[in-house]
């Protein structure tokens, strides 16, 4: 195959003659001349229906390999649509080769899922089906060149041709590509079984054409008779079917019964049995070897009446009798014909056709169907149904599966959650990159991490992109739940262990303590404390009883004298008094307030309609002390707001340039997405409350915001 090869069209002469150019000399890892591989592939893909862009590519692959800038240099002369389906193919080549040369062979309990693995990385690559076509004709290609120069393939090519490529064909209906490649590559990976088999059936090759030639007659005549209109097919198995159906049932060679057989497909169900009455009057059929898929479907849907008999020359040919719809179904449905077949030796039962990635096989070979239909015109290319997922490489070649818009911190969690709360950088394809980038199928990922260390808040931030998978939010939130909690806990152990010094009860049994106060354990007890849940008051008055908590000396408001505190808070009848405002409601001018006398740490402020204040004064009415503003100064408030929206790209952004607009400073931000619904809490530092109603305002102008007030 060199320049006489004729080619059919100005852009497939185009590329060839481009490719030419660069191509004189050089050989693939096969050790083909790459100029005559690329005529070969370019000859199967014509065989099969690719459009005139798919087989142009077979030579632009080819030629991407000699150039310095191959993604620049191929979108100049061919343009971007060529020169992506080009070097996505190539990339895919060396992705392979990657997966081939460093996957861990000694893990045989991992290969059958690492094959099906490769399977969907070689159609989720790329967005454009053709690129798979592409390897397929280059696969077959390759093992033609080695039968037709006396080469010999090395093991791991010949598998990954039988394990790989020559499923993957059968997946997308392409089942003449399917058979020659199992036919060439189980040559040499079972040379003895291959010559053994193909030197029986080549001793009976013209009586068995005969054969059935035939039983084609007499069937069509005898149907014909009896007015029923059908298409008779009839076939010889291929090499590898036939061994592996000895391999399957433990058969040998003479006791395959279906290597003689024919397909009658009819219109109805009734007709199906009739045939079959038909066929059995005929010949004599062996009982064993009769099925009812009609009245007892397969597993995967597969419908169809199979009976070998006894025909002309008392040779057992198998027959396939079944209706057009169920001939489709079994052909290009979801339960399709592969799925029982490619159970492997210990198969044929018990395998579905139903899941997910199947149903997307199914609409491959819809697309590629109709990318046949509808011509060879350049804007037809095929975009593929695998484009929910990405599909990436360990250093150590382990395949891992995201969805789509996963970064390098997904990935982290997907290969392990301490791994992915320690991870600080990531290299994609050795090259570093931010950890909000996200990731491409093909593309290799290693994770930079500390040896110790949690995730970052940040990562819980839609609006910077670090986590794409619910899963890996999920972790990072219970991550600093439990951290949340053992801080929380920690305090309130501390706590309270120091109101029992300061009581004198240090010895006291703290699940006593717990079980006092109403509590299930030590544990509860110090959650509640260091979460300000329970109050130290309500401990010392358990300690103390009520009523000496009651009379407890040195709280009684004297004097009428008034005293304004740095902080702004004008305090009547004490002087010299430490204020604090409460954090439960954070009250801001001009709230109006009250004082609650607290131990050790002055007078609690809160607001007048706080229910906790309210509480507290019903259970100490004598603790209660009247408070104003004083003049404010410099000084600014916390004030807390609750926001919710609808939850969409870009919400929090517009929020923060409200605040911004306003120049209203946010020190802190805590935000919860539930289903669609996002809910925010924004504290805020104010001078007083007066500029508030108009940034709420503008709050609910924001697109999605249901609500903003303050809390």
């Amino acid at each position: 195959m060199n320049d006489a090869v004729p080619v059919q069209s100005d852009l497939v002469a185009r590329a060839r003659t481009y490719a030419q150019a660069l191509l004189p000399g050089v050989a693939m890892e096969t050790g083909e001349p790459a100029l005559e591989h690329a005529d070969g592939a370019r000859i199967v893909l014509q065989a099969i229906g690719a459009d005139e862009q798919a087989q142009a590519c077979a030579y632009l692959s080819q030629a991407a390999t000699q150039l310095a800038k191959p993604e620049e240099q191929l979108e100049k002369a061919f343009g971007p649509d060529m020169a992506r389906l080009a070097i996505e193919n190539r990339k895919l080549v060396d992705l392979l080769r990657f997966t081939r040369t460093a996957a861990d062979r000694s893990a045989a309990q991992q290969a059958a899922h690492r094959q099906e693995l490769v399977r969907r990385l070689l159609l989720a690559f790329s967005q454009d089906l053709r690129v798979v076509l592409l390897r397929l004709a280059s696969r077959l290609q390759s093992l033609r060149w080695f039968a037709a120069s006396g080469g010999t393939p090395w093991a791991e090519f010949t598998q990954e041709s039988l394990q790989v490529y020559a499923p993957l064909a059968n997946r997308l209906g392409l089942w003449p590509i399917k058979s020659e490649l199992e036919d060439l590559a189980f040559r040499w990976a079972e040379p003895a079984a291959y010559a053994r088999i193909r030197d029986w059936l080549a001793q009976r090759a013209s009586e068995r054409e005969a054969l059935v030639a035939e039983a084609e007659v007499t069937v069509r005549e005898a149907l014909a008779a009896q007015g029923i209109q059908a298409r008779i097919s009839g076939r010889g198995k291929h090499v590898h079917s036939i061994w592996r159906k000895m391999q399957g049932k433990s058969l040998a060679l003479d006791k395959v019964m279906d290597l003689l057989a024919m397909r009658v497909i009819v219109d109805t169900v009734d007709t199906c049995y009739a045939v079959l009455s038909i066929v059995h009057h005929l010949w004599t059929p062996l009982a064993s070897e009769y099925d009812d898929y009609i009245a007892r479907p397969k597993q995967n849907g597969y419908q169809s009446l199979h009976t070998v008999v006894r025909g002309p020359g008392a040779l057992p040919i198998e027959i396939q009798i079944r209706t057009q719809a169920m001939h489709d179904h079994a052909e290009g449905g979801v339960a399709a014909h592969w799925a029982y077949k490619e159970a492997g030796a210990a198969g044929y039962k018990g395998v579905s056709a139903t899941s997910r990635f199947d149903a997307k096989i199914t609409l491959a070979r819809q697309l590629l169907a109709l990318g046949r239909e509808l011509g060879t015109g350049a804007d037809k290319a095929l975009a593929s149904p695998f484009d929910d997922h990405v599909y990436v490489l360990t250093p150590q070649a382990r395949i891992v599966e995201l969805e789509v818009g996963a970064t390098a911190v997904d990935f982290a969690y997907a290969l392990h959650s301490e791994l992915g709360h320690r991870c600080r950088g990531a290299r994609v394809d050795g090259t570093l990159v931010p950890l909000n980038t996200p990731l491409r199928s093909g593309q290799t990922v290693e994770i930079i991490a500390a040896k110790q260390g949690g995730p970052s808040r940040d990562w819980l931030n839609p609006e910077l992109g670090f986590l794409h998978s619910p899963r890996a939010r999920s972790k990072v939130r219970a991550w600093f739940n439990a951290l949340e909690l053992e801080q929380t806990l920690a305090h309130g152990r501390a706590q309270v262990e120091k109101l029992l010094h300061r009581e004198g009860r240090g010895g006291m049994s703290l699940q006593e303590l717990a079980t006092g106060l109403g509590l299930r354990s030590p544990e509860q007890l110090f959650e509640r404390a260091g979460g300000e849940a329970l109050p130290l008051r309500q401990i010392e008055q358990f300690l103390r009883g009520h009523e000496a908590a009651q009379n407890e000396p040195g709280l009684a408001v004297k004097a009428p004298k008034a005293s304004q505190r740095p902080g702004g808070v004008l305090v009547v009848g004490v002087d010299s008094l430490l204020t604090q405002i409460a954090k439960c409601c954070k009250p801001a001018p001009p709230d109006p307030i009250r004082g609650f006398v607290t131990r050790g740490r002055g007078v609690s402020v809160h607001r007048a309609d706080c229910p906790n204040a309210r509480n507290l004064e019903l259970q100490h009415p004598e603790r209660v002390i009247p408070v104003t503003w004083g003049s404010r100064g410099d000084g600014v408030y916390a004030v807390d707001l609750v926001v919710e929206a609808a939850d969409r790209q870009g919400l929090l952004r517009d929020i923060s340039e409200v605040f911004s607009k306003e120049k209203i400073n946010v020190i802190g931000v805590q935000t919860q997405s539930r289903g669609e619904s996002a809910h925010m809490l924004f504290t805020v530092e104010l001078p007083g409350l007066e500029r508030l109603p108009a940034a709420l305002h503008l709050l609910r102008e924001v697109r999605g915001v249901r609500r903003a007030s303050r809390r």
